[in-house]
């Protein structure tokens, strides 16, 4: 499939006159073509007109509609084949396989918005029928739904080309609510962009939707994001990167005479506690799953678990010999960009620079371009504790064990841990009162609280959180995967004694959209 170099808008092909970007191999620093003139202010007021004169014809499709067009995106995707694999390789230096698997993943949720829409609950309908004999007050018919809040804007993630990108998660979550997207490519893939673009817009074609469902824009800098956050007619943000990126747009849809919410998924160190027990009895088994997971993706993963926590003692010194000896083994993996391989450098250059960390291992050196070179380091929790910068995230394969005089100090530590997306607990049975203790406090502080597994793979279901507390994420009552995703993008709308013919069909009489309702505060059969 022949790549164009060009901004999607609507259903037009259109190349920009800002300044170009071009993806860079990452495992041979060489330029590929061919290169994505960046879009202006004026494509981008473009796109969002679209969007605007596209929201409510696209909000009142029935849910059958919706859920074929989330469906069609899907089988267009696949019918790309090996082209959409092959570019994404070469793009982000992905092993063949990770990406494969990566669009099931896209592909898989994008379905399962799909089921998501058809069965309703989204639309969380309430129906209080009028009381008009009620003393002292009668109370009138009132009726509420979810409507989604417009149109979106989603900036597509480094570390996920396809999952967390133009067709990934905030995308479908957005779509299956009802809301036209705008996505802003990244620099960093812009082929396996245009790639997934043109199924997103095959799709509209054939579902006789709107245009102004979906742009792609690209950009280098950061005008075009913020020129999207800005834009007025735009109703809502998903954004998957930095901590200094999400709050730069928090600041921008903040300061907007209508502020607008960002749904942004930042920054997290993943702690894992080791608790006595579990670490006596199958030290060396942990240290081993610990490696395997903090080196998973060369530990470009947002889940990556940056920090273990756990009592000084022979014990912890065992798993720390057993760790260091993985991490010395570990072949060096390549890195998504330039731009990330160099702050991993800078993080981890700190790490070993600083007068309170010892480093123990570092892994094997690459011979690619941006290689990943692993690294484990150990410090007291006391330094740890007076010295907040050892809590900033090194995205990449390094993690820091923390030395605890005993649990107390070890809820000492918990409590002074910024938000995550998660918290691990190893532990066997003679530890459960240590974790119950523990636990209340990671409630507080973590999305997604695990037993004896390893915080990467994140499960795209109904029940998973993916989110947490900042900076985490910048509202820690939302997850960006799973099916409650889509609340993101909704408000509630109640209507007060409108006649039959004005309410939304969901809310009539005889239910004839078959979803499910609450009706007079009892669940409908």
């Amino acid at each position: 499939m022949t790549l164009r170099g060009v901004s999607l808008i609507g259903r037009q092909d259109v190349r920009g006159t800002g300044g170009e970007i071009r993806a860079i191999d990452p495992a041979t620093g060489i330029a590929l073509e061919p290169a994505y003139p960046g879009a202006t202010a004026a494509e981008v007021a473009q796109a969002c007109e679209l969007a605007r004169q596209a929201f409510d014809a696209y909000r009142d499709t029935a849910p059958t509609l919706r859920a074929k067009f989330l469906e069609m995106i899907a089988s267009e995707i696949e019918a790309i084949g090996d082209d959409l694999i092959e570019r994404a390789m070469a793009e982000t230096g992905l092993p063949r396989a990770r990406l494969e698997g990566e669009r099931g993943r896209t592909c898989g949720q994008l379905r399962l918005f799909a089921s998501v829409v058809r069965a309703g609950e989204w639309l969380d309908v309430r129906i209080d029928p009028a009381l008009p004999e009620r003393e002292p007050m009668p109370r009138a018919d009132l009726r509420q739904r979810h409507i989604p809040l417009g149109p979106v804007a989603v900036f597509g993630a480094s570390n996920f080309p396809l999952a967390f990108s133009v067709a990934g998660g905030d995308t479908a979550s957005a779509l299956a609510a009802g809301c036209p997207v705008i996505v802003k490519g990244h620099s960093a893939h812009p082929g396996t962009s245009e790639l997934v673009g043109r199924a997103v817009q095959k799709a509209i074609k054939r579902s006789g939707l709107p245009e102004g469902v979906f742009s792609l824009l690209f950009g280098s800098g950061n005008e075009i994001g913020q020129a999207l956050v800005a834009d007025p007619r735009i109703q809502a943000v998903g954004f998957t990167g930095s901590r200094g990126g999400g709050t730069a747009l928090m600041r921008t849809a903040q300061a907007r005479p209508q502020p607008i919410p960002v749904y942004a998924e930042m920054s997290s160190i993943n702690p894992v506690f080791l608790l006595p027990e579990a670490l006596r009895a199958r030290g060396a088994q942990l240290a081993e799953g610990f490696v395997a997971s903090l080196n998973m993706g060369a530990g470009q993963f947002c889940t990556n678990p940056g920090l273990v926590i756990a009592v000084k003692g022979p014990e912890l010194d065992a798993f720390v010999e057993a760790a260091s000896d993985a991490v010395k083994a570990s072949a060096a993996q390549t890195m998504l960009t330039p731009g990330i391989h160099d702050a991993y450098e800078q993080g981890v250059g700190r790490l070993s620079s600083n007068d309170k960390v010892r480093e123990v291992a570092r892994g094997q050196v690459g011979e690619s371009a941006h290689p990943c070179q692993a690294g484990l380091f150990v410090t007291t929790a006391q330094d740890f504790l007076a010295e907040p910068e050892l809590q900033e995230e090194v995205f990449g394969a390094a993690s820091l064990v923390i030395e605890c005089a005993d649990q107390a100090q070890v809820r000492q530590v918990a409590a002074q841990l910024e938000g995550q997306l998660t918290a691990t607990l190893q532990m066997d049975d003679g530890d459960l009162d240590a974790a119950k203790a523990l636990l209340p406090i990671l409630e507080r502080k973590a999305g997604r609280l695990l037993a004896n597994g390893w915080p990467t793979g994140v499960e795209v279901c109904h029940a998973m959180v993916h989110g947490g507390p900042f900076p985490a994420t910048s509202d820690s009552r939302t997850t960006s995967v799973g099916s409650a995703a889509i609340f993101r993008f909704l408000r509630p709308v109640c209507y007060q004694a409108l006649p039959e013919g004005l309410l939304p069909e969901p809310l009539r009489d005889g239910n004839p959209w078959g979803v499910s309702r609450l009706v007079d505060g009892k669940r409908e059969a």
